[in-house]
């Protein structure tokens, strides 16, 4: 079995792609055990003496999917992978922004999640609290961005260009790579085409 921590913040579309590579890798019965763990590109950004954006209400906006998901994963984790996937295909192919309960409420309506019970735990702040406990510890990988892979106690940034293709041996293959390849080539520090490939 491959165990690895897996970053995620639906505005990255490099975490769209990895993040749907290792879904389509479970539901073909990829024997990974995931930690799925919300990490937000918004602490990154705020302003100098600012509170951290989990603490700060004014920033909820561009949490709210991030908590939505903390909830699923943490409360009715049965529903997980389908809410996951439906909002990153929301935020990426049909641009949906993800700041309102409406837009959420909607993507989530075929997932079966109990999206009341959703709203009632994000306005406890309970997931804002999860989302900063996550960032904190990944703070001492020096994370900078998603989707990070956390193996065996090192961190390493994958920016993948391509989604899932049909066959999803694909992604099986492409997530076990990645994962052997930071557990056994440690001294990989870095490894980048020069330009994107075409």
């Amino acid at each position: 079995m491959l165990s690895f921590q897996l970053s995620y913040d639906y505005r990255c579309p490099f975490a769209k792609n990895i993040h749907l590579h290792v879904i389509t890798a479970l539901r073909a019965g990829a024997d990974f055990d995931v930690a799925f763990v919300p990490w937000t590109m918004s602490q990154g950004y705020k302003a100098d003496g600012a509170p951290d954006v989990w603490d700060d209400p004014t920033r909820d906006e561009e949490l709210l999917a991030l908590a939505v998901s903390t909830s699923i994963r943490d409360s009715q984790s049965e529903y997980f992978l389908d809410a996951h996937e439906a909002l990153f295909r929301a935020r990426h192919e049909r641009a949906i922004r993800l700041v309102t309960s409406e837009e959420i409420t909607g993507v989530l309506a075929s997932t079966g999640v109990d999206i009341a019970q959703v709203f009632d735990d994000v306005e406890s702040r309970r997931p804002h609290k999860v989302i900063g406990e996550s960032f904190r510890e990944f703070d001492h990988f020096e994370a900078f961005g998603v989707p990070t892979f956390v193996v065996e106690n090192d961190a390493t940034f994958v920016r993948y260009m391509n989604a899932p293709s049909d066959d999803p041996g694909a992604s099986i293959t492409l997530i076990e790579s990645l994962v052997n390849l930071m557990s056994n080539q440690g001294a990989l520090n870095e490894f980048k085409h020069t330009k994107v490939p075409m």
